[in-house]
């Protein structure tokens, strides 16, 4: 399956950024611009590598002739990149793209994940990179590391990230889980993603390992980690992986 663009975050602190277009329709840009710590230039600034553009295809063309890339706003066909809707939860963010295509469906959205995600979730994260030593020096072993947090963030988990756990100790949550190998099997009813249940879909994106036959679409296989070992097999695999296993079979 072909990702329509591949999300990015980059850093603005400092950095100049092109804005071109009337200031009722480029206004809201300009907020987020300097929200972000980036320096608002005009168009004809040499060291400016993004641009946003408001109703003016001729600005548009002439930034990329010179390379540079350009969010051309309500004209997705004419991005390079496009700004998706954001729940901020610092060092938390999260990101929601359309493609362009809807602004009006990302903000449904985000309006959803605000209700959702707790407002301690950055909190969470800094005390996850507080705790990166002890956890480290618990489990030595990268993949042990890694299911154990893994395991801690769970739906459920001592450390489920849409519960509030300020003032946890999180070294230890960590330290109390578990990381037993083990092999699941899922036959999806159909080559469609969209139609895997949402059992095997978690379990798709858990695995450490993916053992598959054959007939198992790309689109199947692309609902693992990007990390996760692949291995095309025809027998059932034996419990010798360390972690979890998803052998996947079509019907």
């Amino acid at each position: 399956m072909t990702l329509h663009s591949l999300p990015l975050f980059v850093r603005l602190q400092g950095r100049p950024v092109i804005l071109v277009g009337e200031e009722q329709a480029i206004a809201p840009k300009r907020r987020l611009l300097e929200r972000a710590g980036a320096v608002v230039v005009d168009e004809h600034h040499p060291d400016a590598r993004l641009a946003i553009v408001a109703d003016d295809d001729a600005a548009v063309a002439r930034l990329r002739r010179r390379g540079v890339l350009v969010n051309a706003v309500d004209r997705p066909d004419l991005c390079d990149f496009t700004l998706p809707a954001i729940v901020d939860r610092a060092p938390v963010i999260v990101a929601i793209g359309t493609g362009g295509v809807s602004a009006g469906l990302a903000a449904a959205l985000r309006q959803r994940l605000e209700a959702i995600l707790p407002a301690s979730l950055g909190r969470l994260a800094e005390a996850l990179y507080a705790a990166r030593g002890a956890v480290r020096a618990h489990y030595p072993d990268g993949g042990d590391r890694r299911r154990a947090i893994g395991a801690a963030l769970a739906a459920g988990g001592a450390l489920d990230p849409l519960d509030d756990h300020d003032g946890a100790d999180v070294a230890a949550a960590i330290a109390r889980g578990r990381t037993v190998a083990r092999i699941e099997r899922i036959v999806p009813a159909s080559g469609d993603p969209d139609d895997l249940t949402l059992r095997q879909a978690r379990l798709l994106a858990a695995a450490d390992r993916v053992t598959h036959r054959a007939d198992v679409p790309p689109a199947i296989l692309d609902r693992a980690r990007a990390d996760a070992v692949r291995q095309r097999c025809d027998a059932p695999p034996q419990d010798d992986h360390p972690g979890l296993t998803v052998d996947v079979g079509m019907a």
